[in-house]
């Protein structure tokens, strides 16, 4: 399918990749916890004090990566985490495993800011975003006993439907419906989708794929 149209080759296969991984996590059976609950594969992954998920010396990146969805009765995690598990995911189909394992020779998966080699970034959005976009839903009325409903990060898939850890593949309305069940008592505002589009800098991605210059080792933590 053609995502979008001007865009780059490097950037239609980057997102159609991610709507295929977020199908992919769907399907994987992660769960979803918060940062103090998560849980990984301690074969790929040494889990830090914070929720993190920090790559073994030894262990392909790559490997690492798609083993969250081969096995992920294995691991919970919270969405922001699961997007950059996305992302990465699209990435490793787009360059190849072998190109990705020597770009990331270290991982450490927790928020969207300690991915200094795949930047990402946010910005206003006029109209319906495009495919593969990560989208942000919020709740302004959260209930504080259920902080963990404060929004939902989801891929924007076709025909209309989200994917979001933790509450699946939805269209926005479902989504809406969801976070408004996890308002305070007496609430009035709804949830809405926000006019706001979470994307990889693809120009970057696509330089950094195609140099011949091996440096990253990932953050360090």
């Amino acid at each position: 399918m053609t995502v979008v149209d001007r865009a780059s080759p490097f950037e239609n296969m980057m997102r159609q990749n991610i709507v295929a991984a977020a199908h992919a996590l769907y399907r994987s059976k992660a769960g979803f916890a918060t940062f103090y609950y998560s849980r990984c594969n301690e074969k790929y992954w040494i889990l830090t004090g914070e929720g993190g998920f920090k790559l073994r010396a030894g262990v392909k990146s790559s490997e690492a990566i798609r083993d969250i969805f081969v096995n992920g009765e294995q691991y919970a995690f919270e969405c922001a985490t699961a997007m950059m598990i996305v992302l990465y995911k699209a990435l490793i189909e787009t360059i190849s495993s072998e190109r990705f394992d020597m770009l990331y020779h270290q991982l450490y998966l927790w928020d969207w800011e300690k991915h200094p080699e795949f930047p990402v970034y946010t910005e206003h959005i006029t109209g319906n975003g495009l495919l593969g976009d990560v989208r942000y839903f919020k709740n302004p009325d959260v209930n504080p006993k259920t902080p963990q409903w404060q929004g939902e990060n989801a891929v924007q898939l076709p025909n209309g439907q989200y994917f979001g850890h933790g509450i699946g593949i939805l269209t926005g309305e479902g989504i809406i419906e969801e976070l408004n069940k996890n308002r305070f008592p007496g609430a009035e505002r709804s949830a809405y989708l926000m006019q706001t589009a979470t994307r990889p800098d693809f120009d970057y991605l696509y330089a950094l794929s195609n140099s011949r210059t091996i440096y990253y080792g990932g953050a360090s933590h």
